[in-house]
Protein backbone atom coordinates (compact mmCIF):
# COMPACT_ATOMS: atom_id res chain seq x y z
CA UNK A 1 0.00 0.00 0.00
CA UNK A 2 1.02 3.32 -0.48
CA UNK A 3 0.37 6.49 1.75
CA UNK A 4 -2.02 7.30 -0.76
CA UNK A 5 -4.02 4.43 -0.37
CA UNK A 6 -5.10 5.36 3.41
CA UNK A 7 -6.61 8.64 2.23
CA UNK A 8 -10.08 6.54 2.86
CA UNK A 9 -9.24 6.22 7.05
CA UNK A 10 -6.52 8.89 7.47
CA UNK A 11 -8.45 9.81 10.59
CA UNK A 12 -7.10 6.47 12.36
CA UNK A 13 -3.99 6.71 11.39
CA UNK A 14 -2.65 10.37 12.33
CA UNK A 15 -1.67 10.61 16.36
CA UNK A 16 -2.83 14.06 18.13
CA UNK A 17 -0.81 14.83 21.14
CA UNK A 18 -2.21 16.43 23.87
CA UNK A 19 -2.34 20.41 24.25
CA UNK A 20 -3.03 22.08 27.60
CA UNK A 21 -6.45 22.87 28.14
CA UNK A 22 -7.28 26.62 27.98
CA UNK A 23 -7.03 28.25 31.15
CA UNK A 24 -5.11 25.52 32.93
CA UNK A 25 -1.75 26.43 31.72
CA UNK A 26 -2.22 29.99 32.67
CA UNK A 27 -0.37 29.66 36.30
CA UNK A 28 2.94 27.07 34.75
CA UNK A 29 2.77 30.11 31.96
CA UNK A 30 2.71 32.88 34.60
CA UNK A 31 5.86 30.83 36.34
CA UNK A 32 8.14 30.51 33.43
CA UNK A 33 7.33 34.12 31.53
CA UNK A 34 7.36 36.51 34.38
CA UNK A 35 11.10 36.85 34.52
CA UNK A 36 11.70 37.74 30.79
CA UNK A 37 8.72 39.60 31.16
CA UNK A 38 10.67 41.56 34.23
CA UNK A 39 14.02 41.62 31.72
CA UNK A 40 11.55 43.61 28.95
CA UNK A 41 10.26 46.18 31.53
CA UNK A 42 13.84 47.34 32.80
CA UNK A 43 15.17 47.41 29.07
CA UNK A 44 12.41 49.53 28.03
CA UNK A 45 12.82 51.71 31.20
CA UNK A 46 16.07 52.07 29.85
CA UNK A 47 15.90 52.74 26.14
CA UNK A 48 15.97 56.36 25.28
CA UNK A 49 13.28 55.20 21.90
CA UNK A 50 11.91 51.90 20.50
CA UNK A 51 15.04 51.57 18.07
CA UNK A 52 17.64 51.32 20.89
CA UNK A 53 15.05 49.07 22.78
CA UNK A 54 15.65 46.65 19.72
CA UNK A 55 19.48 47.04 19.92
CA UNK A 56 19.64 46.12 24.27
CA UNK A 57 17.30 43.48 23.04
CA UNK A 58 20.21 42.04 20.61
CA UNK A 59 22.88 43.04 23.19
CA UNK A 60 21.59 40.07 25.71
CA UNK A 61 22.24 36.44 25.76
CA UNK A 62 21.06 34.00 23.30
CA UNK A 63 18.29 32.17 25.96
CA UNK A 64 16.87 35.02 26.93
CA UNK A 65 16.85 37.13 23.61
CA UNK A 66 14.50 35.26 21.62
CA UNK A 67 11.97 35.64 24.16
CA UNK A 68 12.61 39.12 24.62
CA UNK A 69 12.21 39.47 21.04
CA UNK A 70 8.67 38.21 21.27
CA UNK A 71 7.63 40.45 23.51
CA UNK A 72 9.12 42.89 21.33
CA UNK A 73 7.04 42.23 18.24
CA UNK A 74 3.99 41.95 20.74
CA UNK A 75 4.71 45.32 22.37
CA UNK A 76 6.62 46.89 19.45
CA UNK A 77 6.48 45.65 16.29
CA UNK A 78 3.79 43.73 14.92
CA UNK A 79 4.35 44.02 11.06
CA UNK A 80 8.16 42.09 12.08
CA UNK A 81 8.40 38.29 12.03
CA UNK A 82 10.44 36.62 15.38
CA UNK A 83 12.76 35.42 12.47
CA UNK A 84 13.19 38.56 11.22
CA UNK A 85 14.65 40.36 14.23
CA UNK A 86 16.60 36.92 15.53
CA UNK A 87 19.44 37.99 13.19
CA UNK A 88 21.23 40.49 14.66
CA UNK A 89 23.19 41.76 11.49
CA UNK A 90 19.73 43.07 10.35
CA UNK A 91 18.95 44.78 13.49
CA UNK A 92 19.96 48.33 11.52
CA UNK A 93 18.10 47.84 8.52
CA UNK A 94 15.08 46.55 10.60
CA UNK A 95 15.36 50.01 12.59
CA UNK A 96 15.58 52.29 8.94
CA UNK A 97 12.82 50.03 7.03
CA UNK A 98 10.42 49.91 9.75
CA UNK A 99 11.34 51.84 12.17
CA UNK A 100 8.92 54.48 11.25
CA UNK A 101 6.17 51.72 12.66
CA UNK A 102 7.37 50.78 15.88
CA UNK A 103 5.08 52.52 18.84
CA UNK A 104 6.92 55.09 20.34
CA UNK A 105 9.09 53.96 23.58
CA UNK A 106 6.97 55.81 26.23
CA UNK A 107 3.51 53.70 25.00
CA UNK A 108 5.56 50.45 25.33
CA UNK A 109 6.68 51.59 28.85
CA UNK A 110 2.81 51.94 29.56
CA UNK A 111 1.12 48.84 27.73
CA UNK A 112 4.24 46.97 29.70
CA UNK A 113 3.58 48.07 33.01
CA UNK A 114 0.02 46.82 33.30
CA UNK A 115 0.69 43.49 35.18
CA UNK A 116 -3.03 42.52 34.35
CA UNK A 117 -1.22 41.81 30.86
CA UNK A 118 1.59 39.35 32.17
CA UNK A 119 -0.88 36.33 32.60
CA UNK A 120 -2.35 37.12 28.51
CA UNK A 121 1.42 37.36 27.59
CA UNK A 122 3.07 34.50 29.13
CA UNK A 123 -0.22 31.89 28.15
CA UNK A 124 0.64 33.60 24.24
CA UNK A 125 4.21 32.52 25.11
CA UNK A 126 3.67 29.19 26.46
CA UNK A 127 1.63 28.51 22.77
CA UNK A 128 5.18 28.86 21.23
CA UNK A 129 6.61 26.45 23.92
CA UNK A 130 4.19 23.43 23.06
CA UNK A 131 4.26 23.88 19.26
CA UNK A 132 7.52 22.98 19.51
CA UNK A 133 7.97 20.57 21.56
CA UNK A 134 5.25 18.48 19.10
CA UNK A 135 8.07 18.13 16.76
CA UNK A 136 10.33 16.88 19.56
CA UNK A 137 8.35 14.83 20.75
CA UNK A 138 7.60 13.24 17.17
CA UNK A 139 11.42 12.72 16.75
CA UNK A 140 11.86 10.88 19.86
CA UNK A 141 9.07 8.34 19.51
CA UNK A 142 10.77 8.03 16.24
CA UNK A 143 14.34 6.80 17.50
CA UNK A 144 12.41 5.16 20.36
CA UNK A 145 10.70 3.13 18.10
CA UNK A 146 13.31 2.45 15.66
CA UNK A 147 16.54 1.55 17.80
CA UNK A 148 13.94 -1.16 19.09
CA UNK A 149 12.88 -2.57 16.25
CA UNK A 150 16.43 -2.56 14.13
CA UNK A 151 19.43 -3.60 16.17
CA UNK A 152 22.51 -1.15 16.50
CA UNK A 153 25.02 -3.03 14.84
CA UNK A 154 24.29 -2.97 11.76
CA UNK A 155 21.98 -0.40 12.01
CA UNK A 156 22.60 3.46 13.69
CA UNK A 157 19.58 5.95 14.03
CA UNK A 158 21.45 9.49 13.99
CA UNK A 159 19.76 12.96 14.50
CA UNK A 160 18.39 15.37 17.79
CA UNK A 161 15.94 13.16 19.76
CA UNK A 162 14.88 16.31 20.76
CA UNK A 163 15.90 20.06 20.53
CA UNK A 164 19.30 19.88 18.86
CA UNK A 165 20.86 20.94 15.68
CA UNK A 166 20.05 19.31 12.25
CA UNK A 167 21.86 17.55 10.28
CA UNK A 168 22.92 19.37 7.18
CA UNK A 169 23.12 16.63 4.45
CA UNK A 170 26.49 18.09 3.19
CA UNK A 171 27.80 16.70 6.26
CA UNK A 172 26.89 13.07 5.25
CA UNK A 173 27.95 13.64 1.93
CA UNK A 174 30.43 16.27 1.42
CA UNK A 175 30.22 16.80 -2.50
CA UNK A 176 26.51 17.20 -1.68
CA UNK A 177 25.59 20.74 -2.98
CA UNK A 178 22.75 22.01 -2.22
CA UNK A 179 21.31 22.97 1.72
CA UNK A 180 19.12 20.34 3.18
CA UNK A 181 19.06 20.32 6.86
CA UNK A 182 17.91 16.21 7.66
CA UNK A 183 16.19 15.11 11.07
CA UNK A 184 16.96 11.46 10.38
CA UNK A 185 20.38 10.28 9.27
CA UNK A 186 20.10 6.01 9.08
CA UNK A 187 23.09 3.98 8.50
CA UNK A 188 23.61 0.38 7.92
CA UNK A 189 27.44 -0.99 8.65
CA UNK A 190 28.70 2.70 8.59
CA UNK A 191 26.92 3.49 5.17
CA UNK A 192 23.92 6.32 5.16
CA UNK A 193 20.79 4.54 3.67
CA UNK A 194 18.47 6.48 4.79
CA UNK A 195 17.90 10.45 4.95
CA UNK A 196 14.70 11.16 6.95
CA UNK A 197 12.94 14.53 7.21
CA UNK A 198 9.94 14.84 10.64
CA UNK A 199 7.15 17.50 10.49
CA UNK A 200 4.39 17.27 13.28
CA UNK A 201 1.21 19.80 12.15
CA UNK A 202 -1.60 20.85 14.60
CA UNK A 203 -2.77 23.14 12.10
CA UNK A 204 -2.17 23.61 8.07
CA UNK A 205 -4.02 25.15 5.74
CA UNK A 206 -4.08 27.68 2.75
CA UNK A 207 -0.75 28.73 1.05
CA UNK A 208 1.84 27.18 3.35
CA UNK A 209 0.39 23.52 2.38
CA UNK A 210 1.93 24.60 -1.15
CA UNK A 211 4.90 26.00 0.19
CA UNK A 212 5.63 22.92 2.12
CA UNK A 213 4.92 19.88 -0.29
CA UNK A 214 6.30 22.56 -3.36
CA UNK A 215 9.61 22.71 -1.45
CA UNK A 216 9.58 18.42 -0.03
CA UNK A 217 9.27 17.78 -3.50
CA UNK A 218 12.30 19.77 -5.20
CA UNK A 219 14.57 18.69 -2.11
CA UNK A 220 13.47 14.89 -3.00
CA UNK A 221 14.32 16.02 -6.68
CA UNK A 222 17.45 17.14 -5.65
CA UNK A 223 18.58 14.24 -3.49
CA UNK A 224 17.56 11.55 -5.69
CA UNK A 225 19.58 12.92 -8.49
CA UNK A 226 22.68 13.42 -6.64
CA UNK A 227 22.38 9.55 -5.49
CA UNK A 228 22.00 8.12 -8.80
CA UNK A 229 24.91 10.52 -10.21
CA UNK A 230 27.04 8.61 -7.47
CA UNK A 231 24.78 5.64 -7.58
CA UNK A 232 24.18 5.41 -3.66
CA UNK A 233 21.58 3.13 -2.24
CA UNK A 234 19.56 6.25 -0.81
CA UNK A 235 16.07 6.15 0.82
CA UNK A 236 13.82 9.20 1.34
CA UNK A 237 11.76 9.15 4.68
CA UNK A 238 8.83 11.91 5.46
CA UNK A 239 7.66 11.07 8.99
CA UNK A 240 4.83 13.32 9.30
CA UNK A 241 1.82 13.61 11.44
CA UNK A 242 -0.76 15.29 13.67
CA UNK A 243 -3.92 16.74 13.19
CA UNK A 244 -2.91 19.15 10.38
CA UNK A 245 -1.94 16.36 7.92
CA UNK A 246 -6.62 15.93 7.61
CA UNK A 247 -6.49 19.32 6.58
CA UNK A 248 -6.41 20.68 2.74
CA UNK A 249 -4.62 18.69 0.69
CA UNK A 250 -1.90 17.68 2.56
CA UNK A 251 -2.45 14.11 2.30
CA UNK A 252 -3.29 13.88 -1.25
CA UNK A 253 0.35 16.39 -1.43
CA UNK A 254 2.39 13.75 0.12
CA UNK A 255 1.00 10.94 -1.67
CA UNK A 256 2.13 12.64 -4.61
CA UNK A 257 5.58 13.15 -3.43
CA UNK A 258 5.52 9.20 -2.59
CA UNK A 259 4.28 8.50 -6.17
CA UNK A 260 7.50 9.85 -7.22
CA UNK A 261 9.29 6.50 -6.42
CA UNK A 262 7.83 4.86 -4.13
CA UNK A 263 10.85 2.27 -3.54
CA UNK A 264 12.77 4.91 -2.71
CA UNK A 265 10.24 7.46 -0.86
CA UNK A 266 8.03 6.60 2.20
CA UNK A 267 5.32 8.93 4.04
CA UNK A 268 4.75 7.51 6.94
CA UNK A 269 3.02 8.91 10.28
CA UNK A 270 4.00 7.55 13.56
CA UNK A 271 1.44 4.73 13.76
CA UNK A 272 2.34 3.46 10.56
CA UNK A 273 5.85 2.99 11.31
CA UNK A 274 5.68 -0.81 11.93
CA UNK A 275 3.60 -1.49 8.72
CA UNK A 276 5.65 0.32 6.18
CA UNK A 277 9.25 0.92 7.64
CA UNK A 278 10.61 -2.64 7.02
CA UNK A 279 14.02 -3.68 6.51
CA UNK A 280 12.87 -4.85 3.13
CA UNK A 281 11.98 -1.26 2.08
CA UNK A 282 15.16 0.44 3.52
CA UNK A 283 17.52 -2.47 2.17
CA UNK A 284 15.76 -3.07 -0.85
CA UNK A 285 17.28 -2.19 -4.45
CA UNK A 286 16.59 1.13 -6.22
CA UNK A 287 14.55 2.27 -9.02
CA UNK A 288 17.71 4.57 -10.47
CA UNK A 289 16.03 7.24 -12.94
CA UNK A 290 16.54 6.92 -16.64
Amino acid sequence: MLFADYADKKWNWITAFDSKFYPDHFEEALAIYRPVIVAFRELADQAADSKELIRRIQRTNKADRIQLLRIFRRYVSPVTSVEMLKKKESTEEICRVFGPLFRPIEEVRQNINLPEHDIVLSALLFEHKDRGGFGYDLTQKFFTWFERQFPNPPYQALGPRRAGADIELSTVFPDYGHRCPCDVVIKHRGSPILVGFARYDSDRGGSQEDDRTGGNQTKVLQIIEYADSRRINLKILFLNDGPGLLLGSMWRDYGDIERIAPKRILVVTLKMLPLRLTENWMMGCIERAA
